[in-house]
Formats: structure tokens, sequence, C-alpha cells
């Protein structure tokens, strides 16, 4: 999950002339953010996501039900996670209850330590 601002440069460019790079103006317009919930499939390698405006333990839960619904017939999901409080959310944790039923370990959630360099990043 990420969240993605839609900004604006307040000036144009100025060109570049003899000797000198182009110059950019630093200050921007903010016309709000987006939210970017991604998944990878490594069998396939579909990447796949929601846009939203919102960051919510519904919006997460909402996506992994969502990847579950798009490949029924896995017999196996795994997460990989980051330490993100939504990724740990009471409400995920019945989602995923709902979905095992009496196949246990349906669903895998797998959560990288905090500050990892090796955090997955699509």
């Amino acid at each position: 999950m990420t969240g993605v601002q839609a900004l604006e440069r307040i000036a144009e460019d100025k060109p570049m002339s003899a000797g000198k790079p182009c110059a950019r103006e630093f200050e921007y317009k903010r016309h709000g953010t987006q939210t970017l919930i991604a998944g990878f499939n490594v069998t396939t390698g579909e990447a796949y996501g929601i846009c939203g405006d919102t960051r919510t333990e519904e919006d997460f839960s909402n996506f992994i039900e969502h990847t579950i619904e798009k490949y029924p017939n896995y017999k196996k999901y795994h997460f990989v996670l980051d330490q993100l409080n939504t990724h740990k959310s009471e409400s995920l944790v019945r989602l995923i209850a709902k979905y095992s039923g009496d196949k246990q370990d349906l669903a895998q959630l797998h959560h990288f330590p905090s500050r990892n360099p090796l955090n997955p990043q699509i």
C-alpha cells in the first residue's frame, strides 16, 4: 500500500541554455492523494492493484478478498507484507478465517521486519 500525490508545478521549466541544464522550479501545487494497493503474482508475473481515496483496513481486506476471488483455484495464498497496522487488523484475520473454513492455512501472511532493506516493492 502506498500513497500517490497528484502534483502540479507552479512555474514552467526554464529551457536549457549554453552550458546550463534545464531549470525546474521546486514548488508545486497539491491536488490530493490516491492510495495504490497492489499485488504481484509470482507464477505469472502479473501485477494488479486497486486505487482509492483511503488507506484503511477495510480497503486492504477488500484487496485480499479480491485477490482470493480472482485466483479461486489456488491451494494456498502467500501475502508478503510490511508492518503497516492495516496489515495486522482483526478484520483481516476474520476474512482469512472466513475463506479458510475447514482448510487449514489457505492463506499465509508473511510480515517483513520494520526498516528491512529487502521489503518488497512494486
